[in-house]
This record gives structure tokens, sequence and C-alpha cells, in this order.
């Protein structure tokens, strides 16, 4: 044996296998409706190289021409089971004779080779990848000694030759065990990929939780404290209400809390309509109003005429949220300007202060669920106005500098009600 039988055919060969292994992959990891179909998937996927090897074989003399369309096949049959070898079985036989004719030693080798493979398939998948590599390499030295035989015995034409035993025999272990372990390392990337999804949203899940559970733990224990204060028996009606009054502003705020945590908990979006972008800000800026005066911040607005598409009360939500954490940026006071113009596709919304800005981790992170840049805050209001300009196809954008003042620009899709409806 030398290195004069490795030809281009040999590559060739080998790349449609190793391709055709790759897109199998990647279609598997990355369509979630085609991952229901993984045998029909596997099927196709192993049919294309066997189709080309044959199509593309590798001339060892003018007499003898091989190919390693058994490599698919094999890996089909042990990956698919019987079904997806049954119709490799079919592909393999039905090309072959399209492109050399009838032969009946080809029929009886296949046949013996799906036979041995789809009885085999069953204990190969509770394999790990060891054992799976070193079965798949007894598996096809088994195969080729075994064919060698029944040919042998069938044909008397039939001789081993070394350039025989180099294709048939030493060849396929090597690019068999290659193959397996390129299949077995690309499933092992894809369910470790959808294992680390799985851990981020856990961990998302723990975080809010656990910052859910500390905001919501300090009214609930001012509420206990109010309650036990109200059993006294001396207190006056005026005191009282004084007591009542801070009982229902802490669990108010609780429910604050929850509600933002169930909004992004529950994004969907159920009803949609069309929203007048100067009249829904208009109300959400007379609504906290008295929030910007207790403040000392000066509200201006200058707010265009536009229409845009979504939930009218996560809409207005969303911009609570971004003007509060504005207002609340100037803790001594100062301008908060809301400015609103429209390109032909693009309605823009920007919010300055000229607080105490942002610096370039906290833009960063702006609108995780567990991160906030106000000490007691809990990040949920700027997590569900970003979940909320993304549902409506929209993009925010921060510009900031620390001690001067930061804009945020919010760009949502314009709405064209007369052109939707011709």
């Amino acid at each position: 044996m030398n290195f004069i039988y490795i030809n281009q055919n040999i590559l060739d060969n080998l790349f449609y296998i190793l391709v055709s292994i790759l897109i199998y992959s990647i279609l598997l990891d990355h369509g979630k409706r085609l991952s229901q179909y993984s045998k029909t998937l596997i099927t196709a996927c192993m049919s294309i190289p066997i189709i080309l090897c044959m199509k593309f074989p590798i001339y060892i003399d003018e007499y003898c021409v091989h190919d390693l369309r058994q490599i698919p096949f094999i890996i089909g049959t042990l990956y698919g089971g019987w079904p997806v070898g049954a119709a490799l079985l079919v592909i393999i036989l039905t090309f072959r004779f399209a492109f050399y004719g009838f032969n009946l030693l080809t029929l009886i080798v296949y046949i013996v080779i799906f036979i041995i493979t789809a009885l085999f398939s069953s204990k190969f998948k509770n394999f790990n990848r060891k054992n799976k590599l070193n079965s798949s390499i007894l598996l096809i030295l088994f195969l080729g000694i075994l064919t060698s035989f029944i040919s042998l015995v069938m044909s008397d034409y039939f001789r081993i030759t070394e350039a025989y035993v180099f294709y048939f025999i030493i060849l396929p272990p090597f690019i068999i065990v290659l193959a397996v372990y390129i299949m077995e390392i690309l499933k092992d990337a894809i369910l470790i990929r959808t294992q680390m999804v799985r851990l981020e949203k856990m961990e998302i899940v723990s975080q809010l939780a656990a910052s859910i559970s500390h905001e919501v733990r300090n009214p609930l224990t001012v509420v206990k404290g109010f309650v036990q204060l109200l059993k006294a028996p001396d207190l006056t009606q005026e005191v009282k209400e004084q007591y009542i009054e801070h009982v229902v502003r802490e669990l108010n705020s609780a429910e604050s809390i929850i509600s933002e945590y169930l909004a992004f908990a529950k994004p969907a979006i159920k009803k949609v309509d069309n929203i007048l972008i100067n009249r829904e800000i208009g109300y959400v800026i007379e609504m906290i109003k008295p929030l910007a005066n207790m403040n000392l911040v000066n509200i201006s607005e200058q707010l265009t005429p536009g229409i845009t598409r979504g939930n009218i009360q996560h809409f207005k939500q969303c911009f609570i949220n971004l003007i509060k954490n504005g207002i609340e940026a100037m803790p001594n006071g100062g301008e908060l300007s809301i400015v609103s113009y429209k390109n032909n596709f693009d309605i823009i919304i920007e919010i300055s202060d000229n607080g105490i800005g942002m610096n370039k981790e906290q833009i960063n992170r702006f609108g995780e669920p567990y991160y906030s840049c106000k000490e007691k805050g809990t990040g949920l209001g700027s997590m569900l106005a970003v979940k909320t300009i993304q549902t409506m196809n929209g993009t925010l954008n921060i510009n900031s500098v620390s001690n001067k003042g930061t804009t945020i620009i919010v760009t949502l899709p314009a709405y064209h009600e007369d052109y939707s409806k011709k």
C-alpha cells in the first residue's frame, strides 16, 4: 500500500460525504419544524453523497471502478434505523442500475449490508461516542470482508488485488470513523447549545424571581407593620386613615412590580390597534407631570402627528417607564425634552434629559431584567419598555454622557392607513 492510491476522486467522494453530514446537522439544529422529520432529513442528506459518489467514482484501473457510496449508506442506516436504510437501499440500487446496468452480485451485496447494519443500528444508538467509533470500524471491516467473500464465491472474474484491499478493506474504516466522529461532535454541539439556552432562560427566571421577591418583600413588610399598629386601641381616626393610606400606597407599589413582571413574562400582544403617537404620548405626559413637578423637572414637548401599530396599553406603559427614568435621572431637577418626528417609513421619538447620564456598561445592559442604574430599581420597567418596542418591530438606541445627560431614541415603523386599505 502507498499513497499513490489517494487521488482526487477519493477526496471528492470524501467531500460529498462530509458536506452532507454538515448540512444535515445545520438543518437539524436550526430547523425546528424539520427536526420532527429527522429520518426523512437524514435520508435526503445521505442520498445526495450516495448519488454523487456513484456519478463521480474512483478509478482503480481500467477494469475496476469503485466509490464510497457504502459510507453514507451505512451512516444513514446506523443513525436512522431500518426505515432510513430501506429508503437508501432503494436509492442506491436504483441509481446504480441506472448508471451501470443491473448486476445480481451488487443487489445481493447491498441487501446483505442493509440487513446487518439495520440489525446493529438499535444497539449502535445506545453506545457512547467511543463505542460508536470502535463498533463502526469493526462493522465496516466485517462487511468488507464478508462482501469480498460473497463476491469470490459468486463471481469467477472477481480478484482481490492490492488496490482492492486498499479501497475496499483499509480505506473505509478511516473514512467512517471520521464521519461518525464528526456526526457525534455536531450532535453534542447541538445538545450543549440547547442546554445553554435552557440554562440562560433559567438564570433569567431565577434572577427575576430574586429581584421581584426582594422588591415585593419591602412593601409587604411595611404593610405588615402598619397593620400591626392599627391594632392599637387608642388610635385616633386621623392616625388610622394615615396608616391605611400608607398600606394602600405600599400595596400599589407591590402590585406595580408584579404587573411589570407579568407584562414581560407574557409579552405577546393580544390586541393590536392604530396608535396615534402624538395623542398617546400627550396622555402619558399629562399623567406623569405631577411626578415631574415633585422632582422640579420641567417637561417640554414637540410632537408630530403619526400612526404606528401595537397595543395601546403596552405602548403607554413603555413610555411611562422611559419618561419616568428620565425624571429620576435628574434628582436636583432639570429639563426633559420629548420630541417626535417622522420620515417616509419610521416615526422617531426622542426623550432627552440633562441628568446624571450613563456610562458604556450601563448603556449596554439597559433592559436587562435584573439590572438597574437606580439603587432601589429592579430593571423591570426598562426591560418592559425594550420588550414592547421589539414586539412592535421597533428599535431603541441610547446616546449618553456621564453627568451631562441622556437621549433615548425610539424608532417605530410608520403605519400609512390610506395605503393599507388599497
